[in-house]
């Protein structure tokens, strides 16, 4: 019998989740409450699943996304979630069809590139995505930070306050709106992120642990800054040993995120703080009388991109210096190969097929790794990823796609 892979319909979603639970090693149960939370949120045309005999063994979801960039312009983004195969079906080109099903769609939309997560590093290069920026966590020794958390008070002047869950869905999504223009490799955040992520809708599937969370306010009164943490208790020989578990931290300048880091340093019976996803150059360790108090715990991929149409993606971003460079992009999909002529400087760029020679050729998961400015295109040259055609080709890459300051991705999606 063969597996016909289609779009959900409502009377599909109890399967489809009880298929994503098992896909992602969860106890495979669709509560009436997740049935009715994803069948308000999702769009048919956009999720999938593949149905042996009439059992869903294998799910998939994209959703409209923008994605921040170079300069701070929001790109449209096909963002891809909930990809499972059952251990039973594996190796039988689901994923595959899923996929292709998912960007040729995605083409036809508009959209200008598709995000993920990898759950693993192998499995999306083969369909043109590449990642595109890093993530690091720290764990923080406050006992070595020489700090003083008798002097808390931000130094900028401002002040911190605590707010109830209901507060952080008020105020953050306008300080999240704020905050990700600053950064390349953020994400939008829907409506039902922050119901879920601040206890508006709690889920059987997804236990809820009220948060503390801190707000920093400028001298001026302005909201900065949101710290958003758990706390893990430990006790021994009638000593705190408490882990303060940072499940967010933004901020719209380094004033309120200094602030912040050195109130999560501060607060009584916290000897360590662990502060989750965070950019791989943080300033973080910097904030602190001793660097080191930051050990990193964690350092790897996080976000993904796969380019859908290469001319929007290169206009889009802003360039420091004036240059131009011909690409070969190759994709094997056929989705967003071709010759371009980039010409880009500071006031704007533009980016035409030619059939000019090419100067650097890549494959468009590679364009994907240069494209936020965290890999320097001659580091991809040297592993052997891109090719120089003419010479000097890699240096200009350089010049004009590398950026000082790395990207990042602060949400899981």
């Amino acid at each position: 019998m063969s597996i016909e892979v289609r779009t959900v319909g409502d009377d599909d979603i109890p399967g489809w989740i009880t298929a994503l639970a098992g896909g992602f090693l969860h106890p495979p149960v669709a509560t009436d409450e997740d049935v009715a939370f994803r069948t308000a949120h999702y769009d048919p045309a956009r999720t999938q699943g593949a149905y042996d005999g009439g059992r869903c063994v294998a799910t998939f979801r994209s959703f409209a996304q923008e994605l921040t960039v170079v300069g701070g312009a929001r790109l449209s983004a096909d963002a891809v979630t909930g990809v499972t195969v059952s251990p039973t079906h594996r190796r039988r080109g689901l994923l595959t069809r899923m996929v292709e099903n998912d960007l040729r769609a995605a083409k036809e939309r508009g959209d200008t590139v598709s995000t993920l997560i990898a759950a693993e590093y192998p499995i999306y290069g083969r369909f043109g995505y590449g990642p595109a920026a890093w993530t690091t966590s720290w764990r923080i020794d406050v006992a070595r930070t020489r700090l003083d958390p008798r002097h808390a008070a931000p130094e900028s002047g401002g002040r911190i306050d605590f707010a109830t869950s209901e507060e952080v869905r008020a105020l953050g999504p306008g300080l999240h709106d704020r905050f990700r223009v600053r950064v390349p490799g953020a994400v939008s955040r829907t409506d039902a992120w922050w119901d879920r992520n601040t206890g508006t809708v709690r889920l059987p599937s997804s236990p809820w642990t009220e948060r503390h969370n801190a707000v920093y306010r400028s001298p001026s009164g302005e909201i900065e800054g949101l710290a958003c943490f758990t706390v893990k208790a430990r006790w021994e020989a009638k000593r705190p040993e408490n882990t303060a578990l940072v499940d967010g931290l933004i901020a719209t300048t380094p004033a309120a995120e200094r602030a912040l880091w050195q109130f999560l340093c501060s607060i009584d019976w916290v000897l360590h703080v662990d502060t989750g996803n965070r950019g791989p150059d943080d300033l973080l360790p910097h904030f602190l009388g001793d660097p080191r108090a930051a050990a990193v715990q964690d350092h790897s991929d996080f976000l993904w991109l796969r380019p859908l149409d290469v001319p929007r993606m290169l206009e889009a971003r802003t360039y420091p210096v004036s240059g131009s460079l011909v690409l070969e992009v190759e994709d094997r999909a056929g989705l967003a190969g071709g010759r371009f002529l980039l010409d880009a400087g500071p006031d704007g760029a533009t980016c035409t097929p030619t059939t000019r020679s090419a100067q650097l050729a890549l494959g468009v998961g590679e364009l994907a790794t240069l494209y936020l400015g965290d890999a320097p295109a001659s580091r991809l040259a040297a592993l052997g990823t891109v090719r120089e055609e003419r010479a000097g080709a890699v240096a200009t890459a350089d010049l004009l796609l590398h950026t000082a300051a790395r990207p990042w991705c602060p949400d899981m999606f």
